[in-house]
């Protein structure tokens, strides 16, 4: 008998393996992508710029990068609509126009930055930026005008793992794990522009806005269902995981490595190139590695993301599954950001430093905006039904959008 029900027990599991198996994808791709070229500029300038100091702001990230991932899963499952499209029925065309015109600029100036790092990290390995970017561009475009999401979405999966390759350059660096665990239990907190700008890029390109648009379009496209929301769930959280380790090991690798030698760096390709001399030429090459990955694996995303939005708010056809006549407007403008975004690296001296940065602090100033629209839409229960927001959940997001108008607000009185 004992026999029999650890037979039963055994088949259950793998069966539940199984069947997470099939449901993964769009928490763990939409985490992990959120490293991108601007996210690993932002995390090596900030361990560059202030050492450990900074690490304890990942551990509030993860809270509400989960609970937002989670609450934008639970809507685009339970409501088969994406955010835009739910954002435009419920707030109104004008308020909807408004969101997607400045998230529109920023997020074309963000795939800017993801070929800036396909730039960068190939010309540490000798290869021009004239031959790596617009093969790189013809790659992505390839990708999602002939593939399907299937197809699509393994390939993005194995992005995700590549992007541990950071474990590899934060450990050759030799960290201070002492003082990493000092930073995270005592805080160091400032007022100043330049620490509370740098908390703010954090934040927005932890949890960027482009992203809460991507993954409910994502668990659509997968076509989940109510009955998977559990193991949904658990797909944003291993995501939301992957996004903070990753990020804790970048803003490491520059701590104990920039920051102990006092160099000074203005983006994730500056900190490639001077890991050579303070930490050797392989955490150089493997830092340069990692960054290649994440800007091809982004260069892919953040269009299709922004594609979708745009598309969603219009009520256009959106789909990598349809074909270009099903969603002509969706593979147009899929196809336009990818040709500007490469067009402008080509072109010499573009102030690409200064559209990385705003581009990060665009994102963290319309990221309450966002969030705002996101809780009360959830909380309808005649769009959510029973599946609204519990009170903890409501708590920490509304938490969440009072703080980021806080910083936001102190940013700008510390530019006047």
């Amino acid at each position: 008998m004992t026999a029999f029900i650890s037979s039963v027990k055994k088949k259950k599991f793998w069966r539940n393996v199984a069947f997470f198996l099939a449901i993964i994808g769009p928490g763990i791709i939409t985490g992990s992508v959120d490293n991108d070229v601007g996210g690993i500029t932002t995390y090596s300038v900030a361990g560059a710029l202030y050492g450990y100091k900074l690490i304890w702001t990942l551990i509030p990230a993860f809270i509400v990068l989960f609970v937002t991932q989670e609450m934008n899963a639970r809507m685009g499952i339970v409501t088969g609509k994406g955010l835009a499209d739910l954002i435009r029925e419920n707030t109104g065309v004008k308020i909807t126009f408004f969101i997607v015109i400045f998230l529109l600029g920023a997020d074309i100036m963000n795939t800017m930055t993801e070929f800036t790092g396909v730039a960068g990290s190939m010309e540490i390995f000798g290869v021009s930026k004239y031959i790596s970017v617009p093969l790189v561009a013809a790659g992505v475009w390839f990708i999602v005008v002939k593939g399907t999401y299937r197809i699509a979405e393994k390939i993005f999966l194995i992005f995700c793992l590549a992007l541990f390759i950071y474990v590899a350059a934060a450990l050759l660096g030799k960290p201070d794990w002492g003082a990493i665990g000092q930073s995270i239990i005592k805080p160091e907190v400032e007022s100043n522009f330049s620490y509370i700008a740098t908390i703010i890029g954090l934040v927005g390109t932890t949890i960027a806005p482009w992203m809460q648009f991507y993954m409910q379009s994502s668990v659509i496209e997968k076509q989940l269902r109510v009955k998977d929301l559990k193991w949904s769930k658990l797909d944003v959280l291993i995501g939301c995981l992957c996004t903070i380790i990753v990020a804790f090991f970048i803003i490491v690798s520059c701590a104990s490595t920039l920051h102990v030698k006092g160099v000074v760096i203005a983006n994730a390709v500056d900190a490639a190139a001077a890991l050579t001399p303070v930490a050797g030429a392989l955490a150089s090459q493997v830092f340069a590695f990692g960054l290649f990955v994440a800007s091809i694996f982004a260069a892919v995303i953040l269009p299709v993301s922004v594609s979708f939005y745009v598309c969603e708010a219009f009520g256009y056809e959106a789909g990598i599954d349809k074909t270009w006549e099903e969603a002509p407007q969706f593979y147009w403008l899929y196809t336009g950001i990818i040709a500007l975004s490469a067009g402008m690296i080509l072109i010499p001296n573009a102030p690409l430093i200064q559209i990385s940065l705003w581009s990060q602090r665009i994102n963290g100033i319309m990221l309450p905006i966002v969030l705002i629209c996101m809780v009360l839409i959830i909380n309808k229960k005649e769009v959510m039904g029973p599946y609204v927001n519990k009170p903890l959940t409501n708590l920490i997001a509304w938490a969440t959008i009072v703080i980021l108008i806080g910083l936001t607000a102190s940013l700008v009185v510390t530019m006047f």
